[in-house]
């Protein structure tokens, strides 16, 4: 038996038709469109925010700093005063700068010298005058040689202020050009060359006369003393005998024999003839002219002889063996 489709049936059908129908029409674009199960569109990403670049900032300006507050001025000390005259340190001369010797190294050079009453102190380039009047103190007559006038001028009123203007006195003149032999001591502050020039002037002075030179010394002429004092230097050289050469020693009482001396400066050695035996001098010295000297005789006897040397002469006392006598010397 056949069976017709409802009423509601068919009109679902119909309705289906119709709604398929619509969805499969076309779009605006003239295309179909998407099936539900198509991939959904892309998400747009924006294009990045353009940043614009830092403006630049201006620096703050910079102010000066403020002025200080002046401050108050120290007091100072008022400079020594300068006495009309007084030289300075560096102020040239004849032949030499004027630079002062320390006083202590004064008073050390005095004492070198063994300066005192009735000494004749003879200091060449005297300056201020300091040497001068230091060697006055100690009751020696004092006499300073300088060039410059002013400065002889001002040592006669320092050695008037220091009440030894009786033992003290200046010359104004040139070292070379003075006569100063009658001196017991001599003080030089110069140059090595200025001292090598009043070397033979010196040497020929009595022996036993002392100079004493401030920093620089007499070329190969040895000193007899060297001192320090404050940094500085002083030398002290003895004048010696002129001794070099052959003598005639005779022995009081007993033999005589030659002799020969050999002298550098205050340095001596010598020989003595012994019969056919040429025998050394032992431990000879001469100090101004003051000589000691020994030797060895032929029978093993030591001679021990000390003495003074005047000129062409020596004399004095000698022992030997358990005698004692005097001696005397001639220069051959």
């Amino acid at each position: 038996m056949t069976h017709r489709p409802s009423v509601a049936l068919a009109a679902l059908t119909v309705l289906f038709h119709v709604a398929a129908a619509g969805a499969a029409s076309p779009g605006p674009s003239g295309q179909s469109a998407a099936s539900p199960r198509q991939t959904p569109p892309r998400l747009q990403v924006p294009p990045p925010l353009e940043v614009a670049p830092p403006s630049r900032v201006t620096p703050p300006l910079r102010m000066p700093p403020l002025p200080s507050p002046p401050l108050a001025p120290r007091p100072q000390p008022a400079p020594p005063a300068q006495e009309q005259g007084e030289p300075h340190p560096g102020q040239p001369g004849k032949d030499v700068i004027w630079l002062p010797t320390p006083e202590s190294l004064v008073e050390r050079m005095l004492a070198m010298a063994q300066v005192g009453p009735g000494d004749v102190v003879y200091d060449l380039g005297s300056g201020d005058g300091r040497m001068v009047i230091a060697a006055a103190r100690r009751g020696a007559q004092a006499v300073g040689v300088e060039f410059d006038p002013g400065l002889v001028a001002l040592s006669e009123r320092r050695a008037q202020a220091e009440g030894v203007r009786g033992r003290a006195r200046f010359l104004r003149g040139d070292i070379f050009e003075t006569d100063f032999s009658d001196a017991t001591a001599v003080t030089l502050y110069l140059l090595p060359s200025l001292n090598l020039r009043l070397r033979p002037t010196l040497l020929a002075m009595r022996p036993g006369t002392r100079v004493v030179s401030h920093a620089f010394g007499m070329d190969d002429w040895a000193p007899d003393e060297v001192s320090r004092a404050v940094g500085r230097t002083a030398y002290l050289w003895i004048v010696p005998a002129a001794i070099g050469g052959a003598w005639r020693l005779d022995l009081h009482g007993g033999p005589s024999f030659d002799v020969v001396l050999v002298q550098r400066f205050q340095r001596i050695e010598g020989t003595i003839a012994l019969g056919g035996v040429e025998a050394g001098l032992r431990e000879p010295v001469l100090r101004g002219d003051a000589i000691r000297f020994g030797f060895v005789d032929l029978a093993g006897a030591w001679h021990e002889l000390t003495g003074t040397v005047s000129g062409d002469r020596m004399s004095g006392v000698y022992e030997a063996a358990g005698r004692k006598g005097e001696w005397a010397a001639v220069r051959h």
